[in-house]
């Protein structure tokens, strides 16, 4: 004999599945979203201490570990000292110094361990070539956006900023006319591929590079960031300006001739999908 069980055991069973469902999705609209990527890009000159503070919180306080890149210093261990300075005015966070370049096999593989372990990245300023020099190796690039995907929290100042897009000006050109064709770009880190960033913004009068760049590739954001001022960046998208100056974003409009400008101070937000500012 086969036993069916009775509409009313199914309607029971249905309403404690509805309740489920909605204790469930009650839940996820309660509990916040945790970032995925992070990103602090530094303008250069000074790191402030808000900057600073946001870094070694995100990169776990003094539970976690920094891993300094100083690549793009001609002084690596200057570089490197200066910023552990900086950091141990404000936290017991661990800093440790990343393989100095050009690496060697064992060094390159001291570097990839030093990497695995790190809860935050920080690349010092200098020149941005020799940075994607070391990173010519593609182990190297695909272990730092590894790491970045799974929660690490990178930064980085000044030149250490350029690489940050996936089209890095590099400081050679012509910047006396509005013309991205006598700008030289080159392959970046590109953890952000829609902007084109620049730093050192206002204090160095760099808006003819960034926008002849924007004009010649009008489907990127120009982000031009000052001195002792940084961009905050979640989820590749919300980006808030921190520190002491501000940051020019720069978007072309359908007709070339024509871009579209926004200055942007301290505590503003700026959403870079759907380029538009942000509460």
């Amino acid at each position: 004999m086969v036993l069916y069980p009775s509409s009313k055991y199914i309607d029971n069973l249905n309403k404690t599945k509805m309740l489920r469902l909605i204790f469930l999705f009650s839940f996820l609209l309660s509990t916040p979203l945790l970032a995925q990527e992070r990103l602090i890009m530094i303008g250069g000159g000074k790191r402030t201490p808000d900057v600073m503070t946001k870094f070694i919180e995100l990169s776990g306080k003094e539970n976690g570990k920094i891993l300094v890149i100083p690549w793009a210093s001609g002084v690596q261990d200057e570089s490197f000292d200066a910023f552990n300075k900086d950091v141990a005015a404000l936290s017991t966070i661990k800093v440790e110094k990343a393989s100095l370049s050009p690496l060697t096999p064992e060094t390159k593989a001291i570097f990839l361990n030093q990497l695995k372990s790190a809860t935050g990245v920080f690349f010092c300023g200098g020149d941005q070539t020799r940075i994607m020099a070391v990173l010519q190796d593609e182990e190297l690039f695909n272990a730092l956006h590894a790491q970045y995907k799974n929660k690490v929290v990178f930064a980085g100042t000044s030149a250490g900023t350029a690489i940050m897009s996936q089209k890095m000006i590099t400081g050679e050109g012509d910047f006396k006319v509005i013309d991205g064709s006598k700008v030289e770009i080159k392959k970046g880190l590109g953890l952000l591929s829609n902007i084109i960033v620049d730093q050192h913004f206002i204090k160095r009068q760099r808006q003819n590079r960034l926008i002849g760049l924007i004009f010649q590739n009008p489907e990127l954001l120009g982000v031009g960031i000052d001195e002792n001022t940084a961009v905050y960046v979640e989820d590749n998208r919300i980006a808030e300006v921190m520190g002491e100056s501000q940051v020019m974003i720069f978007e072309a409009e359908k007709n070339r001739n024509e871009m579209k400008f926004l200055l942007l101070a301290k505590g503003e937000k700026f959403d870079l999908a759907k380029r538009k500012r942000v509460k």
